[in-house]
């Protein structure tokens, strides 16, 4: 059924390329900015979640170029090649515009010369129309938005990583939305946000009070089987004790009642409970659990704002919790209708700034010589990282009394977009900008931390070796750096920026998604640099305990992030 899904969803694709191609062709034509955003109107289902309108972004340009410069590159060992299909290409349609959604719409108008009667030749710019509408974080707001969530519809709304988009997560038809307004491929399953522990135990086959038992094993009505489910049961709570609320997602065998599309038909469902005020306080409202991946296109950079998820879903029936919009028209107020308190001013409301951990709670099959009395009998498998480190995760399960039970380790994989995944964030062109990027090698990166005295001539009073058409190249391109590793060539970009001069990973995470989204605003860029990250005691300098735990995951979150924004392509060379 997932292979079926996603041919069809390639096909779509071809004819809505084509479509972008003549609205691409029509805004040259109008000498449009190079972020406008054009519509090309299509007849679309009455469904208006179901629409698959985006704002216009070349990415599809963009990964067709980054593949192709890319052959100059390498990649790390074991890393695959993406796949030749744009599963994540925009396509702009228009219609399915429910009659109770606020709708904005802009006209632009370029006017030439008069001719010879005096008349006016105007020449009218598509019209963009924006669809979303941004909600503030009232109680009363929230209400709405819960109301909508159970109702099938789409919220997106913050959390302490990034903004999610949000449905019914028991409402196959409304997973389905989400899907489809991401035009994200089936095979990529989502996460589903609850309030409690207890909430997520109930999603997951081993630990919830209502399953018979297709858990953990063939044999699970034996003993032996309830001894293994009971172990496995264990393992979950101290996990869910012990993170929940937090940046960490748990991922175990579902429930029949978990929706087949929610889990890419793996049996495998994925939970966490966000820790952000205004995710509980929206999921507490709902009622209902709430499926929720990062609220932008599919491969497209993770949004920590919403205006990113403006920028990405605007043209999508989507609701866009912003806590900086305060009461509902200014006018409600009183005690019951104060905003619920996000610590933040609005802007960068995600604190964290990069996706959860995920792990994997995994039995092994049931064998003679595995009992549940002594010895492995299962895995917990770290699939991505983020703020929570495997060696918490390790100590979590070591508290427990678990240790000699559970093999904890690490499986980052770097998947194609048409491989079947039991967790996201697994594909290997992810968190892409618009513009081709690529990872600078360590050859060319500075060999230490340089001064701002020394950045000018490479440090040590070595000028950076480039040819003239290296040169050229930097003239147009933008850098994103970190720990300076770059800062030798910031005079000789188009733009340059730091994630964090120090170093220091926690300020790295908390802006690497905007600042990749930055690089695409920047007029004239045609590729994105970034330094290739081997993380090590530099990234963890006079860190102690769990300070050295959370630098350390986030570290590696940072490297992780960035290597998929290049699709994992490494050059030597600015070309």
């Amino acid at each position: 059924m997932v292979a079926t899904s996603n041919c069809r969803a390639n096909n779509n694709i071809i004819v809505n390329t084509l479509r972008r191609c003549m609205s691409f062709l029509l805004a040259a034509a109008a000498n449009s900015s190079r972020h406008h955003r054009f519509s090309v109107s299509s007849f679309a289902p009455a469904r208006a979640a179901s629409t698959s309108n985006a704002l216009g972004r070349a990415s599809s340009f963009a990964s067709r170029s980054n593949r192709d410069l890319g052959k100059a590159g390498r990649r790390p060992p074991g890393i695959a090649s993406p796949p030749d299909d744009d599963d994540d290409d925009d396509i702009v349609v228009g219609g399915g515009i429910p009659a109770s959604m606020s709708m904005s719409t802009s006209t632009s108008t370029a006017e030439g010369a008069a001719g010879e009667e005096g008349g006016d030749d105007r020449t009218t710019a598509p019209t963009t129309t924006t669809i979303a509408r941004l909600v503030p974080a009232t109680p009363s707001s929230l209400d709405l938005c819960g109301a909508r969530l159970r109702s099938g519809l789409l919220v997106s709304f913050p959390t302490e990583t990034v903004y999610g988009l949000g449905c019914h997560a028991l409402d196959g038809d409304a997973v389905r939305g989400v899907f489809e307004a991401k035009e994200r491929p089936l095979s990529d399953p989502l996460i589903v946000h609850v309030s409690r522990g207890v909430d997520a135990l109930e999603m997951w086959a081993a630990s919830s009070s209502s399953s018979s038992s297709s858990s953990s094993s063939a044999v699970a009505n034996d003993l032996d089987g309830r001894r293994l489910r009971e172990i496995e049961t264990r393992a979950l709570t101290a996990l869910t004790s012990s993170f929940f609320p937090g940046p960490l997602t748990v991922v175990a065998l579902a429930v029949p009642s978990v929706p087949p599309i929610l889990t890419a038909e793996t049996g495998y469902v994925a939970c966490r409970s966000p820790s952000h005020p205004v995710a509980r306080e929206l999921i507490s409202r709902a009622r209902v659990p709430i499926a929720a991946p990062s609220a932008n296109k599919f491969g497209h950079v993770s949004p920590t704002r919403a205006s990113h998820v403006m920028d990405d879903l605007g043209m999508e029936d989507v609701w866009i919790v912003d806590p900086s919009l305060g009461t509902v028209g200014g006018k409600e107020g009183g005690e019951e209708d104060r905003d619920v308190d996000d610590g933040d001013d609005g802007e960068d409301v995600c604190r964290v700034g990069v996706e959860s951990t995920v792990v994997k709670v995994e039995m092994d099959p049931p064998s003679p010589s595995s009992s549940g009395e002594g010895g492995v009998v299962g895995s917990i498998t770290v699939l991505r990282h983020g703020a929570v480190s495997v060696r918490s995760i390790r100590m979590s399960i070591e508290d427990a009394g678990l240790s000699r039970y559970f093999r904890v380790s690490e499986s980052v994989r770097f998947a194609s977009e048409d491989s079947i995944n039991v967790a996201p964030g697994q594909t290997i062109r992810h968190y892409s900008p618009d513009v081709p990027c690529f990872m600078v090698g360590p050859s060319r990166q500075c060999a230490t931390r340089l001064s701002d005295e020394g950045a000018e001539d490479g440090g040590e009073g070595r000028r950076p070796s480039l040819d003239e058409g290296e040169l050229s190249v930097l003239s147009r391109s933008v850098i994103i750096d970190y720990g300076r590793r770059l800062v030798r060539y910031r005079t000789h970009a188009l733009a340059y920026r730091d994630l964090s001069p120090g170093g220091d990973p926690v300020a790295a995470a908390a802006s690497v998604f905007e600042t990749l989204r930055w690089s695409e605003t920047i007029n004239g860029a045609t590729r994105v640099f970034v330094p290739e990250l081997v993380v090590g005691n530099a990234e963890l300098d006079g860190a102690e305990g769990d300070a050295w735990d959370e630098i350390g995951a986030l570290a590696l979150a940072v490297k992780d992030k960035l290597t998929r924004a290049a699709s994992a392509v490494i050059v030597d060379k600015f070309q």
